[in-house]
């Protein structure tokens, strides 16, 4: 993410660790673990319901009853000092008249070069969200989707005979353009969405002022509104057999129905707007992994149990 959005390699694999520069506002620099600032405020919101309107009153309450929640909220802050450090690096190049094609400098101007004038805080809110939604989330679809091809190793196989007929064999990074349109490939990230979404929770919206009815429910008007994904994509009378990891429910008419159900990136105006940039993501990985290696589990009766609380799904 910091490729597409900044322009930048953090080099975490060069480099051995994901050590990574702070900056506080003060102008201190420190380094920092990216994953353990990343997570930090995450790790913290998962363990408690979080009520949006009382956002702040709650960080402070979390802070005064636990010690391990005033050392996440710290790394929080380191995590913030991240972010300032590289904007500005990235505006200075901005302002030395680099011409770069990212998500920067589409914040800083439309395609015809004028400036749209955003507050640098923010800009810095949009990085934040970008370098931490973007990869996470992506991260943890790819590990469930190879996990769930390795407990069932004939979609393995279905899924690397579609990817070899489309990739010459000596490819080592498959071009997005040749694996965009494989049906059962998207079918197996579907499937590994469905059983396992990254984020359980989807986004809360709002009832009218008269309130509504829900399922046979009256909310009053004004209420805060939002649904588990996980157990959407758990209904039995939508989804048949919903423990079952069967990627071809998603092929055909039938598939389609199916995605009227499916919300592991939240739905309307106010869903994922990273949604396309992770199936980019995860399309190109998986066939590029596929097509290269052969997998197998430590152990082939390896089966963790699946545990249902956003607490564990995040971990």
């Amino acid at each position: 993410m910091a490729s597409i959005g900044l322009s930048e390699d953090l080099r975490f694999l060069d480099q051995g660790s994901d050590s990574v520069k702070s900056e506080s506002r003060d102008g201190n620099f420190k380094h920092v673990s990216f994953r353990q600032c990343q997570s930090a405020a995450g790790r913290v919101t998962y363990n408690l319901v979080w009520a949006y309107d009382w956002y702040q009153t709650l960080v402070r309450i979390s802070k005064l009853a636990s010690s391990t929640y005033r050392r996440l909220w710290k790394l929080n802050d380191d995590w913030n000092g991240i972010i300032l450090n590289r904007g500005t690096t990235r505006l200075k190049r901005y302002l030395a008249g680099e011409k770069l094609d990212d998500f920067f400098a589409a914040m800083m101007e439309d395609k015809n070069g004028k400036p749209h004038n955003l507050e640098w805080g923010e800009i810095l809110a949009e990085i934040s969200i970008m370098m931490n939604a973007g990869s996470d989330t992506t991260a943890i679809s790819l590990r469930n989707v190879m996990f769930f091809l390795l407990k069932n190793p004939h979609c393995m196989e279905k899924l690397r005979t579609e990817v070899d007929s489309v990739l010459d064999e000596d490819e080592v990074v498959a071009p997005y353009a040749k694996v965009k349109h494989l049906p059962y490939s998207r079918a197996c990230l579907d499937e590994s969405l469905r059983m396992l979404p990254p984020v359980i929770f989807a986004l809360p919206g709002r009832t009218p002022p008269e309130g509504t009815t829900i399922l046979g429910e009256y909310i009053p008007g004004d209420t805060s509104v939002s649904m588990s994904a996980y157990v959407v994509h758990h209904n039995e009378s939508i989804f048949k057999d919903h423990n079952v990891y069967r990627p071809e429910r998603w092929l055909g008419e039938s598939g389609k129905v199916l995605q009227l159900y499916f919300i592991p990136f939240s739905t309307g105006a106010r869903g994922c707007i990273g949604r396309n940039i992770s199936y980019l993501e995860q399309t190109v990985l998986l066939a590029s992994l596929v097509h290269r290696f052969e997998f197998a589990l430590p152990q082939p009766e390896w089966d963790p149990p699946i545990p249902e609380t956003t607490r564990d799904q995040c971990r």
